[in-house]
């Protein structure tokens, strides 16, 4: 039996699919996933040509000391997954009645149809204030940032916090970032605690999620300790610790097309 026959058999003998997606998983979609200093400057040619990394642009340090880059980057971010469109492997997810963990702040799940998704990272869609001077996170909707192309600086005016009028900022998670306000990402992570509880037959479908940040791996390996059941997706890391689990050397798209394929017969 091959391993996507294997992970076929998974998925149709279980309860409920717990689907954890990292950065692969937009791939498909034609989003960048900034592996290394190099993908990133792919993906964003005029920070190259700045000797910007992607590390140093997502850094909460920026907002305060030199907020019309921060927002630049931030900006174009918020643009372009606006502009994506999610790929088909989104809708068989859908279709599974899969459940949603995620390190990515896309977006993509919830403009799939999702309504119930756990966003670890925190979601670009969704704002803060920068010091914070409350706890209050609030929806992007109306937020239209116009950003400089030859320099990558937004213009102004920049979007302002709801409650004292200063700088907001998005509700993500970035690095060495004391100033997040967790309370929207935490109280999603606990409906998906509330939500494994009841499922005895779970079977784990991790995506595109790599050893760089290992986030989605660790939720993954959790959630699926006690069965063994994990699915791990990944066309450049796919190994699976200790046998417990079948690997995929594959992108999203072509594993969740296949799969789905496989599953209906």
């Amino acid at each position: 039996m091959s391993d996507l026959q294997r992970a076929a058999e998974l998925i149709a003998a279980a309860d409920a699919v717990l689907a954890c997606a990292g950065a692969g998983m937009g791939v498909d979609s034609g989003l960048p996933d900034f592996r290394g200093d190099h993908g990133f400057w792919q993906a964003y040619p005029p920070y190259e040509r700045l000797g910007l990394k992607f590390v140093e642009l997502a850094d909460p340090v920026h907002f305060a000391q030199d907020p019309t880059l921060a927002w630049g980057f931030y900006g174009h971010r918020l643009d372009l997954y606006r502009r994506t469109v999610p790929h088909a492997g989104f809708g068989v997810l859908r279709d599974w009645g899969a459940r949603v963990f995620t390190s990515n702040v896309d977006g993509q799940f919830q403009r799939a149809g999702f309504a119930d998704v756990a966003e670890v990272h925190g979601s670009i869609h969704h704002l803060q204030c920068v010091e914070p001077c409350t706890d209050e996170v609030w929806a992007a909707d109306d937020v239209v940032v116009e950003v400089d192309p030859e320099t990558m600086r937004a213009v102004s005016p920049l979007p302002s916090c709801r409650a004292c009028g200063g700088l907001a900022r998005p509700n993500i998670l970035m690095f060495g970032d004391w100033a997040w306000v967790p309370g929207r990402s935490r109280r999603q992570l606990d409906a998906l605690v509330e939500w494994r509880r009841g499922k005895r037959n779970l079977v784990v479908l991790e995506l595109g999620a790599g050893l760089a940040v290992p986030t989605v791996r660790r939720q993954a390996e959790l959630a699926s300790a006690a069965s063994g059941a994990l699915i791990r997706v990944n066309p450049r890391e796919p190994d699976v610790r200790h046998g417990r689990g079948v690997s995929l050397r594959m992108g999203a798209l072509e594993a969740l097309q296949a799969l789905a394929e496989l599953v209906a017969r």
